[in-house]
């Protein structure tokens, strides 16, 4: 009986000791587990320098264009319009429809957009919905801003249709420019993508 005295004497003494010793290990493994977390968590805005912020935003942009150059000089863009407006100084009209858009591929351009007929109201809306084979005088030009690219075609028409792009390459915008000798200029807005 006093030997089980005993052992529940010494087991009631060693409580706190193991006590003590499992708190520090449930710390140093909370510590460790902290640490390891601030490593792999992103740094926040507030906690990174602002050079080292600027510097990396200005490395995104560099790429961003070296990209928009590499896209241009490949021949092989698409430019999807957002707006488009008559030229001298027409309403401006929002295109939402996704499948306009006009494709480059090497010599072969197609092309799918709204377009607006007339010198005077009331102007006409129409599509120029082709597919060309080929183009007239396809030329791009590196600008302070980007690159122009110009090409005609007569769409299977009297008339010959000029396509002006200005492309921005910092921005990824593009602003297309479609002359006809019979009608007024068309101007439209938007993006250029990649195409592969």
């Amino acid at each position: 009986m006093k030997k089980t005295i005993y052992f529940l004497v010494a087991a009631l003494a060693c409580i706190p000791l193991m006590y003590t010793i499992g708190q520090s290990t449930i710390s140093r493994n909370a510590q460790n587990n902290t640490s390891v977390l601030q490593k792999q968590r992103p740094v926040s805005p507030k906690e990174e320098r602002r050079e080292a912020r600027e510097k990396r935003r200005a490395e995104r942009i560099a790429a961003y264009e070296k990209f928009m150059d590499s896209v241009v000089m490949s021949r092989h863009f698409q430019f999807n319009p957002q707006t488009m407006q008559v030229q001298p100084a027409g309403a401006m009209r929002q295109i939402m429809n996704p499948n306009f858009e006009i494709g480059v591929w090497g010599d072969v351009v197609d092309v799918c957009i709204p377009y607006i007929k007339g010198y005077v109201p009331p102007y006409s809306l129409t599509m120029l919905n082709y597919t060309l084979p080929s183009v007239q005088g396809y030329m791009a030009e590196q600008t302070h801003e980007g690159w122009t690219v110009t090409f005609s075609s007569p769409l299977f028409t009297a008339g010959t249709y000029t396509f002006t792009f200005e492309i921005y390459s910092r921005m990824g915008g593009c602003t297309l420019t479609v002359t006809n000798p019979w009608y007024n200029p068309v101007q439209y807005t938007g993006t250029i993508t990649a195409i592969y």
